[in-house]
């Protein structure tokens, strides 16, 4: 085939037809241009409106949600305690670590978890950092374990009402109705500003949380993660409908298992509870 050079006339649209391409004769093309000057508008306006309506349709199952935790009375608590037996998988598979683990949250950033029947491991998180006090003193948790945690935190079902869907520059999309835990459920995502999202399904009929999910990149790999909850035994505490069991995964994997054998809210907190330091002095007696 002859090179095609400045000047040159232009290849016969037959080329177009052997690349896939069907050309359109001129008149053909003007009336479409016309045609899509005409409807544009409609066309738009027909768009932002199931948007609308999606996202209308998102915010109710959300909303029917927190009214299904307990409305106001979830929305306004002042703290969260809660204890259990916490095990580990590994690739879906146990590690046999299990233990005893007691749970203090005050929103929107402190938490107090406490390990072992003596409660003398303590793990004490205030906003960014994380601290993990035993006999021997206080030191900063490992950078991979803080920065879970927080990523945890920061992608809750909590922080999602309480957060996100007021931050008027939050996407709220309708995924539709999916299975959760063998349960109908529909599905809603929140897209935050900074392109972030949480997933969450809720059961179709009680409206409580089946599942939570979210993705994250990892800084050093580059590779994107997918790490999810599940939330079954909903058992109703002081008004608040609270999961007694939870199931945590990590790429599809389980990686560690709660089950809850108390549940408080509005408790007295422990003196100094996220004091590192004064919480040190107390356990190194």
């Amino acid at each position: 085939m002859s090179k095609i050079t400045s000047g040159a006339k232009t290849p016969s649209i037959s080329l177009a037809w052997l690349r896939g391409l069907k050309p359109w004769p001129t008149f053909v093309s003007t009336l479409l241009l016309i045609l899509c000057a005409l409807f544009s508008p409609q066309i738009a306006g027909s768009q932002n409106n199931t948007q609308d309506a999606n996202a209308k349709k998102a915010r109710a199952a959300l909303d029917a949600m927190v009214q299904a935790l307990g409305g106001d009375r979830w929305l306004n608590l002042q703290n969260t305690y809660i204890e259990g037996r916490t095990s580990g998988f590994y690739q879906g598979k146990p590690t046999g670590a299990i233990g005893d683990f007691y749970s203090y949250h005050v929103f929107p950033d402190k938490d107090r978890v406490e390990l072992t029947k003596k409660r003398d491991v303590v793990d004490i998180f205030l906003a960014n950092q994380g601290w993990e006090i035993t006999y021997r003193g206080k030191r900063e948790l490992p950078a991979d374990q803080r920065d879970e945690f927080m990523r945890r935190r920061d992608h809750s079902i909590e922080v999602a009402v309480k957060v996100w869907m007021k931050d008027p520059g939050t996407i709220l999309l309708f995924d539709g109705q999916s299975l959760a835990e063998r349960h109908l459920a529909d599905q809603v995502t929140l897209i935050s500003a900074s392109n972030d999202s949480i997933t969450i399904q809720m059961d179709a009929e009680t409206h409580l949380p089946l599942r939570r999910s979210f993705q994250w990149r990892d800084p050093l790999y580059k590779d994107k993660n997918d790490d999810s909850e599940e939330y079954d035994n909903y058992q109703t505490i002081d008004g608040i409908p609270t999961p007694f069991a939870i199931t945590r995964f990590h790429n599809g994997d389980m990686t560690n298992q709660r089950f809850v054998y108390k549940a408080a809210y509005n408790v007295p907190l422990p003196q100094n509870a996220f004091d590192v330091d004064a919480t040190a002095a107390k356990i190194k007696k």
